[in-house]
């Protein structure tokens, strides 16, 4: 299997070519590696899907489209590295799956179709790290980075977002439709048990949050 260090270095030096923001950098990659293998341990894998786990973790997020502006570099920069490690064929596929299958874009094209134990726990590591505290600072992170707006009452929040209009970078953004449109919606998408009692907490200061900011910007406090 993979050498940890190995897989590390890797993208460390993509995420580098990549200039991402600091809401999908080093440590956003780390918490989710951390988290991942904690679920994993709540749920009882076996060791076999840790391996696999902890390098799909670090590699989740590889030439992001977000930042490479094509929906294939991920997979086809992940499966030259896994190549290049003389990964096994069903190792490599495992991997390559989970990162296919873990974006909340793929999750509105296909729904929760062909969901593995291994896709599952890292999935809900990643959501994870989209809500509560440190979601919220990744989220206005992502926002400034892109330079949308905080909030323009105008613009409302979009219902029944299909994967094709979430991935429409020409419509205009603000930041505090992205908690309605995704970031409140995360909670009941978790697939895991120990993911869905962790998300219980974070979902419930995230509401606090919004409806803070709407008081405040509304001037009644």
């Amino acid at each position: 299997m993979l050498d940890v260090v190995v897989t590390e270095e890797f993208v460390r030096q993509e995420l580098i070519k990549l200039g991402p923001d600091a809401s999908h950098d080093w440590w956003h990659i780390d918490r989710v590696r951390n988290l991942a293998l904690s679920l994993a341990e709540q749920e009882n894998l076996e060791e076999a899907s840790l391996e696999i786990i902890e390098h799909a973790s670090l590699l989740h997020d590889v030439a992001d489209w977000k930042y490479s502006g094509c929906k294939d570099a991920g997979r086809t920069t992940v499966q030259a590295f896994l190549e290049s490690q003389n990964v096994k064929p069903d190792q490599m596929n495992s991997i390559l799956g989970i990162i296919a299958g873990i974006g909340f874009k793929d999750e509105l094209a296909s729904g929760c179709q062909h969901v593995t134990r291994e896709l599952a726990v890292v999935q809900d590591a990643d959501r994870l790290d989209a809500i509560g505290a440190v979601g919220i600072a990744r989220c206005f992170t992502y926002g400034g980075c892109f330079k949308r707006v905080l909030h323009d009452p105008s613009v409302k929040p979009r219902d029944g977002l299909t994967k094709q209009a979430y991935m429409d970078k020409s419509f205009q953004q603000t930041t505090i439709n992205h908690f309605h449109e995704k970031l409140l919606k995360l909670k009941d998408m978790m697939k895991t048990n120990a993911g869905k009692r962790m998300a219980q907490h974070r979902h419930r200061f995230m509401e606090e949050f919004v409806t803070e900011f709407y008081r405040e910007w509304d001037g009644l406090l």
